[in-house]
């Protein structure tokens, strides 16, 4: 894959495009995200970013249970929600002008604490990569406003196969191997797992990005499980590491 650090930029930069063109009425229209307008779910990026900062500098309180990261996370973006457009965009701006260099940077081999675990520096940025893309489709989707997939999605494709153990864990379910073959928006084949594996899920990198994002129920995407784990596995897929 290429470097995901460069990736994190450019996700960065794809966005802010989005978001420098935005309209205040387009501010405050509601987002994909229920219950939060475009401007709370750019707060919720901010913070979410800032969080990121301070687990670099050894200063990140927690960790919180999986079950409550979305009510503290809804809280938080409660408590600041006024903050005029200009000012939040700035706000997101200086964050993210910040982290991928200090993740890079980061001693190789370290952990940085994160909501309810520790993850490596390259883990935590393509955390940051997947969660900046889906709530990107948030902001544009109900805007009509296009957003083009990515060779980048292979790292949050990884980052999905990559957790399954950890998802079929929170669902209390044994699980097994899982190998994922998807298509890239390129045509490009991207495959994850053991070759061998008796359980696969097949098809569009697109939507296994989108089912792990919790924006596409299985049943309405183009993809295949198959074997003895691959319907469990597609149900519990997670682009997140909480």
């Amino acid at each position: 894959m290429t470097d995901i650090f460069d990736d994190l930029v450019a996700e960065y930069e794809q966005l802010d495009a989005v978001l420098a063109a935005l309209t205040p009425a387009q501010w405050s229209h509601p987002s994909a995200a229920a219950g939060w307008t475009v401007s709370d779910v750019v707060l919720h990026l901010a913070q979410s970013e800032e969080l990121v900062l301070a687990s670099l500098a050894g200063e990140l309180s927690g960790p919180h249970a999986p079950g409550e990261v979305d009510a503290v996370a809804a809280a938080a973006v409660a408590a600041q929600r006024d903050i005029a457009p200009a000012d939040l965009l700035a706000r997101w701006r200086a964050a993210v002008s910040r982290t991928p260099a200090a993740l890079r940077g980061h001693p190789r081999g370290s952990r940085l604490s994160w909501v309810a675990a520790t993850l490596s520096p390259a883990t935590m940025a393509t955390t940051r990569l997947a969660e900046h893309w889906a709530h990107a489709h948030d902001i544009t989707e109900p805007l009509g406003i296009a957003y083009p997939d990515t060779a980048r999605l292979r790292h949050i494709a990884w980052l999905g196969h990559r957790t399954l153990p950890y998802a079929f864990d929170v669902e209390g379910l044994s699980g097994g191997p899982v190998r994922c073959e998807l298509t890239a928006p390129d045509g490009d084949l991207w495959r994850f797992g053991d070759p061998a594996a008796p359980s696969a899920i097949t098809g569009p990198a697109a939507d296994f990005c989108r089912v792990g994002a919790r924006r596409l129920a299985p049943s309405d995407s183009a993809l295949k499980a198959t074997g003895p784990h691959g319907a469990e596995a597609l149900a519990v897929l997670r682009n997140y590491a909480f």
